[in-house]
């Protein structure tokens, strides 16, 4: 089975940036699609951005979009996820998420994904 640790969460102002880092193992990851959700506080889990296995297609949030770049490293095995200009509406654990298509990872069935612990992102005001 595919396992996924993420990174390089924290706390940071309005305006600041992070990197997300999620690190896979897996015999077939490099052939994975790659994606990130985020739970905010009293809110359900949402869609943040996704990544085909080549790294050719790219998906994102309409509250992230230009703010937010996924990109990902086979040679690594890793998925991140560049966020710039954060807010505070931003807060909230992010969760790596793999999956054999884009169109899996972004789907509703939980059963063909695998997930991250999740790191915290909060940002303030």
């Amino acid at each position: 089975q595919v396992q996924l640790v993420e990174s390089g969460g924290g706390l940071v102002q309005a305006g600041g940036s992070l990197r997300l880092s999620c690190a896979a193992s897996g015999r077939t990851f490099s052939r994975y699609a790659g994606g990130w959700f985020r739970r905010a506080p009293g809110k359900e889990r949402e869609f943040v951005s996704a990544i085909s296995w080549s790294g050719g297609s790219t998906y994102y949030a309409d509250s992230v979009k230009g703010r937010f770049t996924i990109s990902r490293d086979n040679a690594k095995n890793t998925v991140y996820l560049q966020m710039n200009s954060l807010k505070p509406e931003d807060t909230a654990v992010y969760y790596c998420a793999g999956s054999l298509s884009t169109a899996q990872l972004m789907g509703q069935m939980e059963q063909n994904k695998y997930w991250g612990r999740g790191t915290q992102v909060t940002v303030s005001s």
